[in-house]
Formats: structure tokens, sequence, C-alpha cells
């Protein structure tokens, strides 16, 4: 992600007295650090303006509105055991339980969960929810069918290859993995939905961390940048075999704005990757 040319998360930054930014190599310990605080910090305001793109019970793939329901990544879902791995305010955790599935949502902000919890009072859908870091997986070995996760966690988290063997241990032979990220192409593109947004300024190869800072140095906010290679390989290495790659279209009269997504930039460019794994 390069460095924003607008401030969209303003009273985060207050709260945390961000000051700057840098790109810098940040250890596990401070991103773990980083963005628990910055999704406690950020927790309102982000559901209060995503929440009704996201809904409550539905399993929104990306910004590009991709849902689950008409994509059909996860395969049949009645009756399995799914992980959520960063289920944020857990809409998606909902919409499978809604579908027969047994969901398990894990975040690392205790403040995102206390928006599942309000929101599974609001629609009577009650998942069971856990605090922990996507890399630590508080679950025994082959207990889950299904993994995912709809940009969570995995780009703020120092090691990928941790998040991925751990869901490996937790899937049992053949169980699927299926997550969605930033695509890496973004990178290279200043933060922007606009005209600015549209000139390259970043080296696609550089995989220095994005990182802001407050006025001692210390991170506030850590989002890593991995290439496609990059996830392909750490894929194969913990034991996964990659069946397809999805890089959804920006939909004809789509015309919400989402941070960096725009119609502008969805028209030129893909804006998130979505990988379908299995366990080997």
């Amino acid at each position: 992600m390069s460095e924003p040319t607008t401030d969209r998360h303003e009273r985060a930054e207050q709260r945390l007295g961000t000051a700057g930014v840098a790109y810098r190599q940040v250890t596990a310990v401070e991103a773990e650090r980083a963005s628990r605080s910055w999704w406690d910090a950020d927790a309102d305001d982000y559901v209060g303006e995503h929440g009704e793109f996201l809904g409550e019970a539905d399993f929104v793939w990306c910004p590009e509105g991709l849902r689950e329901a008409d994509a059909g990544l996860l395969g049949p879902v009645d009756g399995a055991t799914v992980v959520e791995v960063g289920c944020g305010s857990a809409p998606c955790s909902r919409w499978l339980a809604a579908q027969g599935a047994r969901p398990v949502g894990i975040d690392l902000s205790a403040g995102m969960l206390a928006h599942a919890r309000a929101a599974a009072e609001r629609t009577g859908v009650a998942v069971p929810l856990l605090q922990a870091s996507a890399d630590r997986l508080p679950l025994a070995c082959g207990t889950a069918d299904i993994a995912c996760s709809a940009f969570g966690a995995i780009p703020f988290v120092a090691d990928a290859g941790a998040v991925f063997a751990e869901v490996h241990r937790v899937l049992r032979p053949g169980g699927r993995w299926v997550f969605a990220v930033n695509h890496p192409l973004r990178w290279i593109f200043p933060d922007d939905p606009g005209p600015q947004g549209l000139t390259a300024t970043q080296p696609y190869f550089d995989r220095t961390p994005y990182v802001e800072v407050d006025g001692d140095g210390a991170a506030t906010y850590v989002e890593y940048h991995r290439t496609l290679g990059d996830y392909v390989r750490a894929l194969a290495a913990t034991g996964f075999t990659l069946t397809d790659l999805v890089e959804p279209e920006w939909p004809e009269g789509h015309t919400r704005v989402w941070g960096q997504w725009s119609p502008l930039r969805g028209r030129l460019f893909p804006g998130t990757a979505i990988f379908v794994c299995r366990r080997s």
C-alpha cells in the first residue's frame, strides 16, 4: 500500500497518535500490537462506514461486491465446520450459519468482536467467537472442513506462511482454504481512488512493509506486501494446492468508493485476489 493522499481514518489516527508514514521492517510482535490497537480504535468507524454494504448476515468477499452466494468458492457448506480467520464483525460467519454450516469466527480485535456480538443479538444468529492471532489459531488439529478469510488478518501478519501452516493444521485432509486479499498489483499505486491512483510509484518487488507510526516511531498500523509468486510459494510450502485464483472484475453500475477501490481504478486493473486452495 502506498502512502494515502487523503485521511480516511482520522479518529483512529488521533486516538493512536499517528504522526507519519514509514517503510521499514516490523517484527511480528510489533505488528500484532499495532493491528490489535488499530482495529480496536477503528472498529466503530469501520462498521459504521461499511456495515450496510457488508450486511449483518451476508458473505461479501471484496469491495467489488462478489458474494459467496453467487461465487460458491467454498463449495457445499451445509453441515461443514468452517473457520473464519479475521472475521471482524462476523457477517460472513452468520451467513454461513444460516446456510447450515458450523462456523467459528476468530479475530484479533476485541473491538470488532464486540460488534460481532451486538450483530448476533440483532439478527438472532449467534456463532462462536474467539479472540486470537491468525498465526496462532486456538483450535485442535483436523477439526475443520473449510477455512476462509475475506480481507481478514493476512495482510497484517508478519509471516503469511505461519498463517497458512496454522490453517493447514486445523483443516481435515482435503479441506478447502479460500482467502481474499488486496491484489498485489495495487501495491505499486498510491492508495487513492482518484486519478492520482493511476500512476505507479512503488516497486512491485519491494516487500518493505507500509507502516504508520506515532511520534516516538512506534507502529500504529502495519500492512505487508507479498507478490503473487510469494503467495503461491508459501501455500505450496505449507501443503496447499492452489486450484483457482479469482480476480473479480468491477461490476457494471457499481459506483461505491471504498478506500482505494473505485469505478475509475476498477475498470483498469484488479483490486482483489481470491486464492482458492485445498489441503493436500
